[in-house]
């Protein structure tokens, strides 16, 4: 019943196989957290940037305008 592979018992085995899979899991999950964070950060860039260009037109207007 506790078949050994190489000298090892097959839970030993088994577990460090899933210590294996769980640090690739974690370490997927942080590349696409990371990719979400920078898209999140350049969508608030370009809505910061239209109102700079928004607040510009308004200035030359007003300044056009007097």
């Amino acid at each position: 019943m506790c078949t050994l592979f190489f000298g090892v018992p097959w839970w030993v085995i088994l577990l460090i196989a899933f210590t294996f899979l769980s640090g690739y899991m974690a370490l997927r999950a942080m590349v696409a957290e990371k990719r979400l964070e920078e898209r999140f950060i350049e969508q608030e860039g370009q809505v910061y940037m239209k109102r700079i260009e928004e607040e510009r037109k308004k200035r030359f207007i007003k300044k056009v305008g007097e």
